[in-house]
């Protein structure tokens, strides 16, 4: 039998926990970023090739119409995020406090559901029961929070820094775009977005893939996808629009 506070296990333990913060909190940021730095390419590249189609447009127009898009996506974004990462913090919150609740009325009904957790990983009744004891000592909550709900009950998620990370994302994901079409280059600013766009979304797909252990193919590829058909459309929209207006 595995004597209580055995080095192994706590070393074990301390291990794991440490594994699962880090790559809770990496993939909290990796989310958030990527997912803005790509909604800011595709939305704002959509929208200044939406408005460049249209015959005779000025490539003051377009940049005008681009910073509004890229101003008014990063406050959405950042707003959809805060309001999205408090939400969740608020029903971990809601749901830690019953299970204090239950561990100061119940406790050893609690200790031998934590055990029973752990017996469904594969572990036997018998270690089952000491692990339960084990953690049950060390931090009761924390024990069945991580078993129970998946949740680190020490660590939530900062709704502040989840939406500071959509905005800037965001923003300097639509920059790429908003400077390719507005450049001089006015002959050219069709291609010039799309050759920029392109190789944006291949970097942020490849990068998003890579530190959240993907293949990067699939992650490039959904990119690449997504955002074609969203210029595609946007800009035959806006040639159709433009043309009747003009016409």
């Amino acid at each position: 039998m595995t004597k209580p506070n055995d080095p192994i296990i706590d070393a074990t333990l301390a291990s794991v926990e440490f594994n699962r913060n880090s790559m809770a909190a990496k993939l909290n940021w990796l989310r958030a970023g990527v997912l803005g730095a790509n909604d800011g390419i595709m939305s704002t590249s959509g929208l200044v090739l939406g408005v460049a189609a249209s015959p005779g447009v000025t490539s003051g127009t377009i940049l005008i119409a681009g910073v509004a898009a890229v101003v008014a996506g990063s406050i959405s974004m950042a707003g959809g995020e805060y309001t999205s990462v408090s939400a969740q913090r608020d029903s971990e919150k809601a749901a830690l406090q019953v299970e204090r609740d239950e561990l100061a009325t119940n406790p050893e009904g609690e200790l031998r559901e934590l055990a029973w957790f752990y017996e469904q990983k594969g572990i036997s009744p018998k270690l089952a029961i000491k692990v339960a004891e084990e953690l049950t000592a060390k931090n009761a909550l924390k024990a069945h929070a991580e078993a129970e709900l998946g949740i680190d009950s020490d660590h939530h998620v900062s709704p502040l820094q989840a939406a500071l990370s959509s905005f800037v994302a965001f923003a300097v994901g639509g920059l790429l775009p908003l400077l390719a079409v507005a450049g001089p280059w006015t002959e050219l600013r069709i291609q010039a977005t799309v050759g920029a766009v392109v190789a944006a979304l291949i970097l942020t797909g490849y990068v998003g893939a890579k530190i959240g252990g993907a293949k990067s193919s699939r992650g490039i590829l959904r990119n690449l996808i997504v955002s074609l058909m969203t210029m595609g459309i946007t800009y035959a929209i806006g040639h159709l629009v433009g043309t009747n207006i003009a016409g």
